[in-house]
């Protein structure tokens, strides 16, 4: 397995006893409503600042925010506000700061869009494995939305985390009660859901989305890791087919 998506098979199913499955653009869509929102945030600012730089400035905010506000719609919300304070150096109006407040409300509203093969997939594999979710942000609109997709069923256990962090995958190893070699996770971001478990020694499959959070962006790291082009594509690389 390596991060280009070389494989030399299927990896074996008889050495992994739990798989973990991110959720936010592996399970469903996520990333194309905050470049949505992200879109009209620039437009909405375009009396004050071009759009390189409010996106500029919306990722130094969202950056300085992460340790008092985490991650999710709420925070990112709250950072819009500011964002466009300062951006507009206090000028932007009460009617623009209610713009955004149902911006952030209406992401929170969204129905949940499964992605191609999830429902397909999931069931074929929770009949040979325990599967459980591994995701972060907002524990309520996580909790709304895991609740939503129809996709409880098929999980032994549910993982909301402010953090992706190799201390947080360590802790769930102990809760599971497995090794690190006995645990397999799949999910959209190298930096939140490969890198952590790899260097746990743990297995890895990487699932792209074309829509990449600026703050989840990471080198492709050397460790062995296997990438696919789709959840349609785990039976395949997982010997179920």
């Amino acid at each position: 397995m390596s991060g280009t998506g070389s494989v030399s098979g299927p990896i074996r199913l008889d050495t992994i006893e739990v798989i973990g499955f991110d959720a936010d653009d592996t399970l469903w869509e996520n990333a194309r409503y905050f470049v949505a929102v992200e879109d009209a945030f620039c437009s909405l600012m375009a009396p004050y600042m071009n759009p390189e730089s409010v996106r500029s400035l919306l990722y130094k905010v969202e950056q300085r925010n992460m340790p008092w506000y985490g991650y999710g719609v709420m925070a990112y919300t709250l950072s819009l506000i500011e964002a466009a304070i300062e951006g507009s150096h206090g000028l932007v109006p009460a009617d623009d700061i209610h713009r955004l407040l149902e911006l952030g409300r209406g992401m929170l509203q969204q129905p949940v869009a499964l992605l191609p093969g999830v429902t397909a997939v999931l069931p074929r594999v929770a009949a040979v494995k325990r599967l459980v979710v591994v995701t972060k942000g907002d524990l309520l609109d996580q909790e709304r939305k895991l609740k939503a997709s129809g996709l409880l069923p098929y999980f032994h256990h549910i993982e909301i985390v402010t953090e992706k962090k190799v201390s947080n995958y360590g802790r769930l190893l102990d809760t599971l009660s497995i090794r690190p070699e006995a645990f397999l996770m799949v999910g959209n971001s190298l930096r939140s859901d490969i890198l952590p478990v790899l260097s746990l020694g743990c297995h890895a499959i990487h699932i792209p989305q074309p829509d990449v959070w600026a703050h989840e962006h990471a080198d492709i790291p050397e460790s062995d890791y296997l990438t696919v082009a789709s959840m349609e594509d785990l039976p395949g690389v997982l010997g179920l087919d």
